[in-house]
């Protein structure tokens, strides 16, 4: 298929100006066709070049099609060459014009030079035209039994695009037979190659619907025809033997001896030059001894040395490629490995993609014999100019102390690391240390020493700010300026983006206040005053949780907020055994690069999540609720969670009276005992509790939270009324989408009767026409559902376009909301989730 041809012109000599240049090179094309004069051939090759270039930068000359035909009656195999590439690329698109190539193709097909013959059946192939196959299987059967080599191969697999474009016409002509015999019979190792591929992927599709090809696709497993191939192995090219090889690895040999018979025939084939074949030989060694332990381990061992040889020759991606793979073993088996940990040191050369696998792989080999030097040569990545590598070292670091390798010594490194005072290294400690404390608890006075000299205005990123908090009210009892330091964050709460911080600064004022109450009151009141003010809802809840625990029993807050330390054993694993597995069953291909099952990356609803569409025509359109809804999108899903995770969440609060909420615990200034008696449940935390008694308004004062007089409420805005008529066609709505900027993004919950309903979507969208919002398009299938609405104020042209994406085995939804008007999004918003809550509801 050609491309699309240029909308601007181009000053280049190699293009033509305007239509009257491919006019003149079909004039002059037409004036050379038939001429046999001298020099004829020469002037074709200019303008067959010229043509060739025009079609390759773009430029639509499908206009000279029959001239070029016309001038292909020639001996020249540049100029037929040339011609075949022109005509398969107009050929598919132009099926009326393809029908004039037949008849030279044909002819050429019986032309003496082999050569030719090839390149005519090739081109023939590569038609694509349906109509066209009944003038495919003579020249193919011709091909099949040409006496040269070429014309075999590239018949071999014509077939195969013969049986793509009509498989009847394929299997009629018995053609798979004639395939099955040349791979067992013929002499030239590329032409059973190609056979071998043919019938693979013929086979393949066949065996689902006739038995007699799925016998012959179990036929290519045995033993007969596997050790037919091993004995020409040597025979075929480096990517005939990977097929070769890839057939081999799912052989199951009937006895230990010949799985040994087999790796004999395969040893030399470690020591090839092409990565490819060593790898694909390695799977068939791995594969075959997977039931042998004893056998299996020494085929690590065999194994290690190509693989080495291979990491350190050749390009980078070739190294990642290699690399990839033997991090995947070393994984596995990493005591195997242990002693080669001087092989995956990083080259000041190599690409940070390289640097970042071998860290991985130093980690995963440590032991107590080589902690040291890997830890001294990964201190020195620390100090690299080189920022993510630097962050990447100091992980490494950490991950091996976690592994209670030499942990003293690696501590004193990590708090040296401290003293560098370089931000990104400072920020990468903390996080380090705070998970070194959570299991080795006994560091705690030496690790406090250093991090409380740490200004907490010298750190900035998220993730190490909270952990420096999570240390100030963890250890507030060691760490003498831990109050202070607390409240001068919380001064610059809203200053703070990160909820995950504000999250960790709640918990660690409310540690610090159960231990050193004198120092930590005002900060606390400041703390829960701004936490239920938030407008985040984690941020939020976690407020009005600690302070209505603390108003229950200031006994029972303290054990759940600070409970006795409890070292972490065990730190969770990113992926899970069985996801291992599955990798190592598919060595040897993308899934290894990639660290993932080829399902999370091949299939559509692991593709990750959906975006919208950029032609509304993929899904299908509701002109008429009445008419079933096609899901013609498939949704898709993020292969750990379509929706946002809590933490992303963008909640769309009003704003929040909280001043009539708070209901501070009593508390006695000298000691921190005799908490009041429990006046509410403790788990009735939906409705803020009543700020009348005087009890509460003690202890209001006492946390400085005051108790201003609450303002007399704003009567409610009308309610937004919506056109039961409205009409908006799917151009419109497309081109509103792109336009429009979001006006509101949120999740909410679906009550379990309306996911119940959801059977189909179109009881869904009869509920929403009833309460006039309207959708234009709808697809999905469950437990994910996505929906596009629209609708248009009452008496306004003021439209309101609505994505709507339902997960119902979560029983959520996730909202984008875009309007003309956006100062009244909220209040279609809040309509909009009503309407969608009473979905289901009798």
């Amino acid at each position: 298929m050609a491309p699309p041809a240029q909308s601007q012109k181009s000053s280049s000599p190699s293009q033509p100006s305007g239509k009257g240049e491919v006019s003149d090179v079909k004039v002059q094309l037409r004036q050379l066709a038939g001429s046999r004069a001298p020099g004829t051939d020469d002037s074709k090759r200019e303008l067959f070049k010229k043509v060739i270039s025009y079609m390759t930068i773009g430029i639509d000359v499908s206009a000279v099609f029959s001239e070029m035909v016309m001038c292909s009656a020639t001996s020249d195999i540049v100029l037929k060459k040339m011609c075949y590439l022109y005509v398969g690329n107009y050929a598919k698109n132009n099926p009326d014009l393809a029908l004039l190539t037949i008849n030279f193709l044909q002819r050429d097909c019986k032309d003496e030079d082999p050569m030719i013959r090839g390149l005519a059946l090739r081109s023939l192939c590569s038609l694509r035209v349906a109509n066209l196959v009944e003038y495919l299987v003579g020249p193919l059967g011709n091909g099949l039994k040409d006496g040269n080599s070429y014309v075999r191969m590239v018949a071999s697999v014509g077939v195969l695009k013969l049986y793509h474009i009509s498989a009847s016409t394929c299997m009629d002509a018995d053609f798979p037979a004639m395939l099955k015999h040349l791979m067992l019979n013929d002499k030239d190792a590329q032409v059973v190659a190609n056979c071998l591929t043919s019938l693979q992927e013929i086979w393949g599709l066949e065996a689902s619907t006739s038995e007699e090809a799925a016998r012959e696709r179990e036929m290519l497993l045995s033993k007969a025809v596997i050790y037919y191939f091993l004995n020409r192995i040597k025979e075929f090219s480096e990517w005939a033997q990977c097929i070769v090889l890839e057939l081999v690895a799912k052989y199951v040999p009937s006895d230990s001896n010949e799985i040994f018979d087999v790796m004999n025939l395969l040893e030399d084939r470690l020591q090839h030059a092409n990565g490819a074949v060593v790898l694909a030989t390695i799977k068939v060694f791995l594969q075959l001894t997977l039931s042998m332990t004893d056998v299996h381990q020494q085929v690590y061992e065999r194994i290690k040395s190509p693989l080495l040889t291979l990491v350190s020759s050749g390009s980078p991606e070739q190294s990642y490629a290699v690399l990839s793979h033997l991090h995947l073993l070393v994984m596995r088996a990493p005591f195997i490995f242990s002693s080669d940990y001087k092989h995956f040191y990083c080259q000041y050369n190599e690409p940070f993609y390289v640097k970042k696998l071998k860290l991985e792989m130093l980690t995963a080999v440590a032991n107590e014999s080589n902690t040291y030097d890997i830890v001294t040569e990964l201190c020195e990545y620390a100090a690299n100019v080189d920022i993510p590598m630097a962050r990447e070292s100091i992980r490494a670091v950490g991950k091996i102390a976690l592994q209670q390798y030499d942990v003293n010594a690696i501590v004193d490194r990590l708090l040296q690391f401290l003293e560098m005072e370089k931000e990104h290294v400072t920020a990468e400690t903390l996080v380090l240390v705070k998970d070194l404390l959570r299991k080795y608890p006994q560091w705690s006075h030496d690790c406090i020493a250093v991090v409380g000299n740490i200004s907490s205005k010298n750190v900035q990123e998220p993730k190490a700010k909270a952990a420096l908090i999570w240390m100030l009210g963890e250890y507030a009892q060691d760490m003498q300026d831990a109050p202070y330091i607390l409240e001068s964050l919380i001064e610059n709460w809203d200053e703070e983006h990160s909820a995950e911080v504000r999250l960790h600064l709640l918990t660690a004022i409310m540690k610090c206040f159960l231990r050193r109450p004198p120092e930590t009151q005002k900060a606390l009141g400041a703390a829960l005053a701004a936490g239920l003010a938030d407008f985040h809802q984690d941020v939020h809840d976690r407020a009005l949780f600690y302070y209505r625990l603390l108003k229950y029993d200031v006994s029972v807050a303290e054990r759940v907020v600070n409970p006795p330390k409890q070292a972490v054993s065990v730190f969770a694993d990113t992926q899970s055994s069985e996801v291992k597995d599955r990798i190592f069953d598919e060595f040897n291909s993308l899934s290894v690069v990639y660290q993932k099952p080829s399902y999370m990356f091949t299939d559509k609803e692991h593709r990750g999540p959906f975006a919208f569409s950029e032609e509304l025509g993929n899904l299908s359109i509701d002109t008429d609720l009445a008419n079933d809804v096609v899901p013609a999108q498939r949704v898709e899903e993020n292969d750990k969670d379509l929706l946002l995770s809590t933490s992303e969440k963008e909640e769309n609060h009003g704003s929040i009276n909280n001043s009539s909420a708070y209901d501070a615990p009593s508390y006695d200034g000298s000691r921190m005992v005799g908490a009041l008696q429990p006046q509410q449940d403790l788990v009735s935390l939906d409705q803020p509790p009543p700020a009348n008694t005087p009890a509460s308004l003690a202890m209001d004062d006492l946390f400085g939270l005051g108790l201003p007089v609450a303002p007399s409420p704003t009567p409610p805005p009308p309610a937004l009324k919506l056109n039961a008529k409205a009409v908006l066609d799917p151009n419109s709505f497309q081109q509103k989408w792109r336009q429009l900027p979001v006006a509101a993004s949120q999740e909410i919950s679906l009550n379990p009767q309306g996911v119940s309903a959801l059977s189909s979507p179109q009881v869904l969208l009869r509920h929403m026409q009833g309460h006039s919002i309207q959708c234009i398009a709808s697809g999905g299938q469950a437990p994910n559902f996505k929906f596009f609405f629209f609708a248009q104020k009452e008496d306004e042209p003021s439209t309101y376009l609505v994505e709507c994406v339902i997960n119902s085995a979560a029983c959520k939804a996730q909202l984008k909301i875009k309007a003309d008007d956006q100062s009244t999004t909220q209040a279609f918003s809040t309509l909009f989730q009503s309407v969608l809550s009473e979905f289901g509801l009798p």
